[in-house]
């Protein structure tokens, strides 16, 4: 890979390399723009197959950040961190104090949180070290689990999502399909089961299943039947790549709305859910509310606030609606819009005040910034 070509190519500002041998740290920081404020994104550790996986997965997570603190409405900048290893077999206090060092040696233009991988035990440990650190557990001073957050949000972007396709913002009645019962899928059918609407549940750990059944009367059926189920809202919260060539011609939903990354294999699968008369809700902009949890961190942590915040997700999923039918665009494409439209707004605003040139922020395609 050439480097320096991928970084101009997406404008990416800064990217750093981190390595200790005494701890056995391998990390890579990827700051991608920070026109709206500090970089802030979670931190992975996976064992990468490839030091170049690590990086290209690093910089592909720091632009989707961008985005996704931009639609929220949100004073931040996108960034990301992996940090190459077994998440299992080595964690170590040593290696995550070594890792926070990093991070405060950029004065504050990263800032880190838990992300795959990592835990609020982690950032603790990073914490030691930096300042630039949210996601820690209550007992340090920080929100906690996010997942109850990036469901609300689910919940409020689906609604936005609703009124569209049925005229109203209830879910009473609506049955909805709930791919995945991991931290975020189970809360948001709890959420659910609250508003009335019907559920049915998939997941690979039958433990997870049974349980939904007794607590909020899910019907189930095998994961490999949870895209073809007829419903009115088909809500992915596992993995990435839902919607592709094999899963598309079998969907019997309305509205895809749900709280997994990456829910398009490829953007030309958007386009033919817009062609298939099929409404998505774009993963960045609905799946925010966990970010917009613990960003609310840096202002002294008030869950009220938070919670108000992220019941904005329905704010931000309409706008996308309207920017997709403004333009006639699909409503991915009209996610990256409404990012950019912001972003290039204050960027406008500090060419006015400071005279400094921010050609990097001239319009691009879809696919970059």
């Amino acid at each position: 890979m050439q480097i320096f070509e991928k970084l101009e190519e997406y404008r990416y500002e800064q990217v750093v390399f981190c390595h200790d041998k005494a701890t056995g740290l391998k990390a890579i920081i990827v700051i991608h723009n920070t026109t709206l404020g500090p970089a802030l994104g979670g931190c992975r550790m996976y064992p990468y197959e490839s030091e170049e996986a690590a990086v290209v997965d690093c910089l592909r997570l720091a632009r989707g950040m961008t985005y996704k603190a931009a639609v929220s409405g949100l004073n931040l900048g996108g960034g990301k961190s992996v940090i190459i290893g077994d998440p299992e077999r080595d964690k170590s206090e040593a290696l995550f104090r070594s890792f926070g060092r990093y991070i405060e040696t950029l004065g504050g233009r990263y800032i880190t949180a838990e992300d795959v991988g990592t835990s609020t035990e982690d950032m603790a440990n990073i914490q030691v070290e930096t300042s630039y650190v949210v996601g820690v557990d209550k007992t340090y001073g920080g929100s906690g689990d996010p997942s109850p957050f990036t469901a609300l949000g689910v919940l409020q972007g689906m609604r936005a999502c609703v009124e569209e396709v049925f005229g109203t913002t209830s879910l009473e009645g609506r049955t909805v399909a709930v791919q995945g019962l991991g931290h975020v899928g189970y809360h948001l059918c709890r959420l659910l089961d609250e508003e009335g609407a019907n559920l049915i549940v998939a997941d690979v750990r039958k433990d997870r299943v049974e349980q939904a059944i007794r607590e909020f009367g899910a019907k189930p059926v095998a994961p490999e039947e949870i895209v073809s189920v007829p419903c009115d809202v088909f809500a992915p919260c596992a993995l990435g790549a839902v919607v592709n060539d094999e899963s598309l011609p079998k969907l019997r939903c309305q509205i895809i709305a749900g709280s997994a990354n990456n829910v398009l294999l490829e953007p030309r699968h958007g386009e033919e859910l817009s062609r298939r008369g099929i409404l998505y809700a774009p993963d960045y902009v609905i799946n925010a509310g966990g970010l917009i949890n613990v960003a609310d961190e840096l202002e002294g942590y008030n869950a009220q606030r938070a919670t108000s915040r992220v019941m904005r997700i329905y704010d931000a999923v309409k706008g996308v609606i309207a920017i997709s039918k403004r333009d006639r665009v699909p409503t991915h494409v009209a996610a990256d819009t409404l990012a950019l439209e912001r972003i290039e707004a204050i960027a406008g605003m500090v060419r006015l005040h400071t005279g400094h040139p921010y050609g990097h922020l001239q319009r691009r395609s879809r696919e970059r910034l």
